[in-house]
């Protein structure tokens, strides 16, 4: 990577996915003006969280993007990131060698966050099944037979980094089903849930399939409502994805299940809260400006999304390369012919074709040939690249 780039030659970055630098027109220059209020010099620390910070974000769940989610901000609390989040929640259910179910392929740096906690990681497969119009499953069964004794919790990202899948309202069935009998938690994590990209399928078979298993477009919103049939449930997500703002760190677990069940655990998270005290006292008070603008980044991201989307359908159509459904998220992923390794194909376009993109072993898919390409890119640079990638594989 590095002598690609010391080459000199323009560099087609497939990877971008931090929206500020994919979209910087996105975001007006007194945007972070509030992060220097006066207010901000006073250091008033609470374990939870900034009443208004809280406050803010629970009135961005009940305008709801798509549905209105009902959550109370006394159910929230505040951390840095969905990373320190996971770290936290590992830290509060598990023993040093107990483990969390995770699902594969997914986010490449919850190995390393468990390994953190003295948690163990087990897997269970998402599958994708049938060929152009195939989707991603989450098999109830190995779902159970990846349970163990020691296991804690259950990891469930929807929609998935970076397969872009939402979970069925059947297998979300199954997952709390698991979670009740065997006295899990459910950790669900929805920072992508504002980007749900998918439409309404025009086969017959699957339309009629999803309207028998629909698709869950918030997994909060479904526990909730389950009631005190629930199992103890974290939902998280923060500013990275909500308002494409990565570098202001602030992310949040909102605590959820069966009382008192719900109200012992966020006991326990506020003291691993107040331990660390990480979140910034500025980001807090800017909050309540900063999630007024996700209606219009959220609109901006999605029409991005979309347009790239189908960009990308009309680039591979007809050629050996197959696009995977995307139901939501900012990736997609692309399965070549098994001519060579994933790492042989991204070197290859690398070297040749100046095209970075990322190998499906960075997110543990399980077989090969995947490729993961970000769908925040500028257009005329995926357009371009997708062209590149396309006649590569045609050559090979």
């Amino acid at each position: 990577m590095a002598q690609a780039r010391a080459d000199g030659a323009p560099l087609l970055d497939l990877t971008v996915s931090n929206p500020t630098r994919a979209m910087p027109e996105l975001y007006p220059a007194d945007l972070l003006l509030p992060l220097a209020e006066e207010r901000g010099l006073r250091y008033e620390p609470s374990p939870q969280g900034a009443d208004e910070a809280r406050q803010s974000i629970a009135a961005y769940y009940n305008a709801g993007a798509t549905r209105a989610v009902p959550v109370l901000p006394e159910h929230l609390v505040l951390c840095a990131s969905t990373s320190e989040a996971y770290t936290w929640l590992f830290q509060l259910l598990c023993d040093p060698g107990q483990s969390v179910l995770f699902p594969k392929p997914s986010y490449p740096l919850l190995e390393f966050l468990a390994g953190l906690a003295a948690a163990r990681l087990r897997p269970y497969p998402l599958s994708f099944e049938g060929g152009r119009t195939g989707r991603w499953w989450l098999d109830p069964t190995a779902l159970r037979e990846a349970c163990t004794a020691d296991t804690r919790a259950v990891v469930v990202v929807s929609p998935n980094n970076p397969t872009g899948s939402l979970l069925r309202r059947s297998e979300l069935g199954a997952l709390c089903a698991l979670c009740r009998e065997r006295g899990l938690a459910l950790i669900v994590d929805e920072v992508f849930a504002d980007y749900v990209l998918c439409r309404p399928p025009t086969e017959p078979a699957a339309a009629a399939r999803q309207a028998a298993d629909p698709l869950v477009h918030s997994v909060l919103a479904a526990v909730q409502e389950l009631g005190e049939a629930a199992p103890l449930c974290f939902v998280l997500s923060g500013l990275s994805k909500v308002v494409g703002l990565p570098q202001l760190k602030l992310g949040w677990v909102h605590v959820g299940g069966p009382e008192p069940l719900r109200r012992q655990a966020q006991d326990r998270l506020e003291l691993i809260a107040d331990t660390f005290l990480s979140v910034g006292t500025p980001v807090q008070l800017a909050a309540p400006r900063l999630l007024g603008e996700q209606p219009r980044v959220r609109a901006a991201l999605t029409a991005r999304l979309h347009a790239n989307l189908e960009l990308l359908h009309a680039a591979v159509h007809d050629s050996a390369c197959q696009l995977l459904p995307v139901e939501g998220g900012w990736y997609a992923v692309l399965r070549l012919p098994r001519l060579m390794s994933e790492e042989e194909w991204a070197l290859l376009l690398l070297e040749r074709d100046r095209v970075l993109v990322h190998p499906g072993y960075f997110y543990d898919f399980a077989q090969e040939a995947y490729l993961v390409l970000s769908l925040l890119c500028p257009p005329a640079v995926l357009a371009e690249g997708a062209r590149r990638l396309v006649a590569r594989v045609a050559a090979a």
